[in-house]
């Protein structure tokens, strides 16, 4: 049986927890930044979850 490959452009946008969760970054830093309030700006760069059924889908791409 040949060896799994990782998808390189999910393992680079994607990190995955030890306890096994998908953490992705969050969505609306790209533009339009200047009408964010400081707070707003700050907890843009933190990573976020993903919800279990995305989760279900990222795993199958990721082991592929």
């Amino acid at each position: 049986m040949p060896k799994l490959k990782t998808r390189k452009s999910i393992s680079q946008r994607f990190r995955l927890t030890r306890t096994g969760k998908i953490l992705r970054r969050a969505t609306g830093q790209d533009h339009n930044r200047m009408k964010m309030t400081g707070k707003q700006k700050r907890q843009k760069r933190s990573w976020v979850t993903l919800s279990v059924p995305e989760t279900k889908k990222m795993r199958k791409l990721m082991t592929k």
